[in-house]
């Protein structure tokens, strides 16, 4: 009766947790200190045409620093973006523009504009503090075989977002985020969101993002290779000076 009685009470507790317990345990989940990888861009408008970039990217401290250089196409090349979020202040983000000789900062206004012409926005690339949010469980769903718990995360006015709310589908084994739909002030389904993982070392990282912009019929597929973590990269990488240094990798 006992055993029967704590797992009685063990289910209470998994199916009991809240939407913000549920975004807690994704936001304490393991993460490696540093990451680089190649980065391929791939977008696709209405009409069906096509256009590649190639990037390469490291970051460290679970993302919120990330440094982004562009290697294709030829008139991208040389473009790269800093990115540096903060928990007390407005994250900073700033892109230099060879072609015109100018890093361009991109104020806390802009976080809803696209990123290079893709379906990604400024603010899509940054984390969601979680005390900027409000989150309420909605009922699981099976997706793509995934067992999910399944949150609506609705953005509050300290969070200066360009979305109203977001739908998230979160795997239940591994705490990864599997889909999502995000929604535009008005409340009309603006984005959908698809991401698959793979397991290096003891982490669970991404390696492709699917970015369905519904409103506009565009597209962007991310997909990231060469990915290395935890290689000692030195953070003061993060600075405005090297967005002009051409990396090797």
């Amino acid at each position: 009766m006992k055993q029967l009685t704590i797992a009685i009470l063990a289910g209470s507790v998994i199916f009991g947790q809240t939407g913000i317990e549920i975004a807690r345990m994704m936001d304490e989940k393991p993460t490696p200190m540093d990451m680089g990888n190649k980065t391929k861009m791939i977008l696709t408008n209405s009409k069906g045409r096509i256009r590649t970039n190639i990037m390469v990217s490291r970051s460290m401290d679970s993302n919120t620093k990330q440094i982004i250089w562009f290697l294709e196409p030829k008139d991208d090349k040389g473009v790269a973006f800093l990115k540096i979020e903060h928990d007390e202040k407005d994250d900073e983000m700033r892109m230099w523009l060879p072609a015109f000789k100018k890093v361009r900062r991109i104020s806390s206004k802009k976080k809803g504009d696209s990123f290079m012409g893709s379906d990604l926005s400024y603010e899509d690339l940054s984390s969601r503090d979680l005390d900027e949010n409000d989150y309420n469980r909605l009922d699981d769903e099976i997706i793509e075989s995934k067992d999910c718990y399944v949150v609506e995360i609705i953005p509050r006015k300290e969070a200066k977002s360009s979305y109203s709310r977001h739908k998230s589908w979160i795997e239940k084994s591994t705490l990864m985020l599997v889909q999502e739909e995000s929604y535009d002030k008005r409340g009309v389904l603006k984005k959908r969101k698809q991401f698959s993982f793979q397991k290096l070392k003891e982490y669970l990282v991404i390696d492709r993002v699917y970015v369905k912009n519904v409103q506009k019929n565009h597209s962007t597929e991310v997909t990231f290779s060469d990915i290395r973590v935890d290689s000692g990269i030195d953070k003061n990488l993060f600075q405005e000076k090297n967005l002009k240094r051409f990396p090797r990798y």
